[in-house]
């Protein structure tokens, strides 16, 4: 398994992690808890050492079969979870960075993780009601007590990131990015580029869309978040599947999947990009780090990206209220 840094902190990383909320929440029910251990151990085996997870997902079960699979491993692998929900009755239920608070999440989540230290702590969204410097801070008082290595933040805009940099250095950030959801590419992929950040990306396979196995027709279980994601409504996949028959033709070329091209596509933007797809099933698993060897050459590449960026995506990437969440 090939490695890369994030940030100026060199924090090492497999080359691709692993997503783990849908391992618990987000797409469905969550898996039986053993099946879900066997496949975070056999992402150790493949050479994973990244693997992310949040208190709110769940909330909570996703760090504790996170912390109970890879207690064996602690030594040998880097844990990301997230603070900055506030959880109210076994519900996400608004954002809370207030410091008091980022402290006890982070006691709370040592403790479901089975660690002394968290490696990588990333604020989940940026809360307007709470200076980012004063986030930044907490993290750093954390940092300095031993508890968490490195500072991250999560679907923050550029000057959030500026600011809270001054603060603490922020090691890695994290977004949605893929090739079809590239925004970033306007103003936060050249930030992290000036500081010295790493970016990992999340839905790096669009929530499955790029695998070229969900269709107009395909039913989501009524758990599924996307369900509510107006990207995803029948219309809108039937539109949007322009861009995975692109996607396909490449695969076709390379005999490899759209899976791996949509990967490999992202590893090929920049090498402090670390993208961390999530799956439940270990044949996709298998699939998603065979990216690694597929070589798309700067022809492939221009080709690519070139073909993406003239089709236009259909529907929002997430529902309003949440829209409102992020880039802040």
């Amino acid at each position: 398994m090939q490695t890369r840094k994030l940030g100026k902190n060199n924090l090492q990383v497999s080359a691709i992690g692993l997503g783990c909320m849908g391992l618990s929440f987000g797409l469905g029910p969550a898996v039986d808890k053993d099946q879900g251990i066997s496949l975070i151990r056999a992402a150790v085996e493949r050479g994973v050492t990244f693997f992310d997870t949040a208190e709110v997902y769940g909330p909570f079960t996703n760090e504790e079969l996170v912390g109970e699979a890879l207690a064996p491993f602690r030594k040998d692998v880097v844990i990301a979870t997230k603070f900055g929900f506030h959880i109210e009755n076994g519900k996400q239920a608004g954002l809370d960075s207030r410091p008091e608070h980022i402290k006890q999440v982070a006691e709370a989540s040592l403790k479901r993780l089975r660690t002394d230290v968290i490696d990588l702590f990333y604020q989940h969204r940026v809360d307007d009601k709470v200076p980012i410097e004063d986030v930044a801070g907490a993290v750093r008082d954390l940092i300095q007590q031993g508890k968490v290595k490195h500072f991250g933040l999560s679907e923050a805009g550029a000057q959030t990131i500026r600011r809270a940099h001054k603060v603490q250095p922020v090691t890695a950030l994290q977004s949605e990015y893929s090739l079809w959801w590239r925004e970033p590419e306007a103003a936060v992929i050249p930030t992290l580029e000036e500081l010295g950040i790493g970016f990992v990306p999340f839905s790096p396979l669009g929530k499955g869309f790029l695998t070229g196995k969900i269709s107009e027709d395909t039913q989501f279980d009524k758990r599924d978040f996307r369900n509510v994601v107006p990207r995803f409504t029948p219309e809108n996949r039937k539109a949007n599947q322009a861009l995975v028959e692109l996607i396909g033709k490449f695969a076709r070329q390379k005999k490899v999947t759209p899976a791996q091209i949509a990967l490999a596509w992202l590893l090929a933007q920049k090498p402090w990009i670390v993208p961390i797809p999530g799956t439940t099933k270990m044949h996709r698993l298998e699939e998603n780090l065979g990216a690694i060897d597929v070589e798309l050459s700067a022809d492939d590449l221009r080709e690519l990206g070139t073909a993406a960026a003239k089709i236009p995506v259909q529907g929002a990437r997430y529902p309003e209220e949440l829209q409102k969440l992020v880039g802040r």
